[in-house]
């Protein structure tokens, strides 16, 4: 594909994708593939290109006779990243990051055990250099700078865990995590007392000290919960 194909596929993927997730086309509706190619002014295997995606995603069936359906949500694939990122753009998005940050508590504090005892020297001292990045990034209103290493240092403890499926999940984590900053719905500066369980976090994994690790990251995930209280209630 060229480049100014992929260009009309993923503006049409995310047009698509953000009507979809914001309930624009209802459960049950039929979307025309003739309709969206004229709406977007993309020739018709784009769309249907697009509509291959959308299905993968379980967010849409395409049957012969009947056309492109949209199915009902708790069919989607709600682990895909982009779908993440699509509902955190519409107007579910605060249920949406409770959901996802639950998610979050559920996993990353016994992730953060497991990498206590299983991290090797390289991931600890990566670690502690994405914590130092976050406590570097951590004023003077630069999220987007701070937002790298944070996402990073979160994939760093699922991986460092030993467990493929936890690893998996470092997509979905940095999707909440960037989500949470594009969408504003964090301070204008870290809560600073966060910063310093990630530093923590970091020793206690580099220590080997497993449920210390787990319950400093218990104390994150229960802080990002109390945060979205005020920002997204």
């Amino acid at each position: 594909m060229s480049e100014e194909g992929r260009g009309q596929h993923s503006r049409v993927l995310d047009a698509l994708g953000l009507a979809v997730t914001a309930g624009e086309y209802a459960q049950g509706s039929v979307v025309r593939t003739d309709e969206v190619a004229q709406r977007f002014d993309v020739s018709r295997t784009v769309v249907r290109e697009v509509v291959r995606v959308l299905e993968s995603m379980h967010l849409v069936a395409s049957r012969r006779r009947v056309g492109v359906t949209v199915r009902p949500a708790d069919e989607w694939n709600v682990y895909d990243p982009r779908v993440i990122r699509w509902r955190l753009a519409g107007a579910d998005r605060p249920r949406q990051l409770r959901s996802l940050t639950v998610l979050r508590s559920a996993v990353e504090p016994v992730a953060a055990g497991l990498a206590a005892r299983n991290a090797t020297p390289e991931q600890c001292a990566a670690l502690t250099e994405r914590a130092l990045g976050m406590v570097a990034t951590s004023r003077g209103r630069r999220l987007e700078e701070y937002l790298v290493h944070d996402i990073a240092f979160h994939r760093i403890v699922l991986s460092a865990s030993g467990n493929e499926m936890f690893a998996r999940l470092g997509d979905v984590v940095a999707e909440i995590l960037a989500g949470r900053t594009h969408h504003q719905v964090m301070f204008e500066d870290p809560d600073p007392a966060a910063v310093t369980l990630h530093v923590q976090v970091a020793e206690a994994v580099r220590e080997g000290r497993a449920e210390r690790a787990q319950e400093l990251t218990r104390q994150i995930t229960v802080g990002a919960l109390e945060e979205l209280d005020v920002l997204a209630p």
